[in-house]
């Protein structure tokens, strides 16, 4: 098993990057966070995971502990491939996948790449014990993530608009802890959320 790659990032794609090992190119599989943090002509360390296929032999990589944990966590569930597991890490940090889990968000998970229903609700059933104990409240708000509750439904109907208007939800969460205020409907939310992402 190749546990992790260090070398010279040699070039970037949309999801893979190749990597000089002491001249050895290995391409790499990597998510969206990974591909905008990592510089071409730089040294960078990639934990790996070796996908074995009879046809193929993939490795994904990813920066930090947090991200590879969740991937093999996503990739232990029926119905989700690395490929499956990898676009959910394109759209939203490891913390907030798992308060989505931990709060059975059902709308949040079904806006990403490949996971329908059954799927989420699976994600749900077989993860949420294994998170709940991994993050709490204070660990979601120690890496920046101040909790939104989820189980307003005027915070899951406006999450569930922007989304639907092509937004990411990272993005729009950071958005939506900035705006909301208890009492506003969802029109207003919606109305506040996109007036602020069209300032940045």
């Amino acid at each position: 098993m190749i546990g992790f790659v260090r070398g010279k990032v040699a070039q970037v794609f949309n999801d893979y990057c190749f990597v000089d090992v002491q001249g050895l190119g290995y391409r790499i599989f990597i998510a969206e966070p990974t591909r905008k943090k990592i510089t071409v002509g730089e040294e960078t360390l990639l934990h790996t995971y070796l996908h074995v296929r009879e046809d193929a032999l993939s490795l994904f990589g990813f920066l930090t502990q947090d991200e590879y944990q969740l991937f093999l966590s996503l990739i232990s569930i029926s119905g989700v491939g690395p490929k499956v597991a990898m676009g959910i890490l394109s759209s939203i940090s490891p913390s907030e996948f798992r308060f989505a889990v931990a709060s059975k968000n059902i709308t949040v998970l079904t806006k990403m790449p490949g996971i329908g229903k059954k799927t989420a609700e699976r994600l749900i059933l077989e993860l949420k014990d294994k998170i709940g104990s991994m993050e709490s409240g204070n660990d979601l708000e120690s890496n920046g993530i101040e909790i939104i509750q989820h189980s307003d439904e005027v915070i899951d109907e406006a999450l569930a608009a922007l989304l639907t208007l092509g937004y990411s939800h990272a993005e729009i969460s950071p958005v939506l802890r900035k705006i909301y205020q208890t009492g506003q409907t969802t029109e207003d939310t919606v109305r506040l959320a996109l007036k602020e992402v069209g300032r940045r």
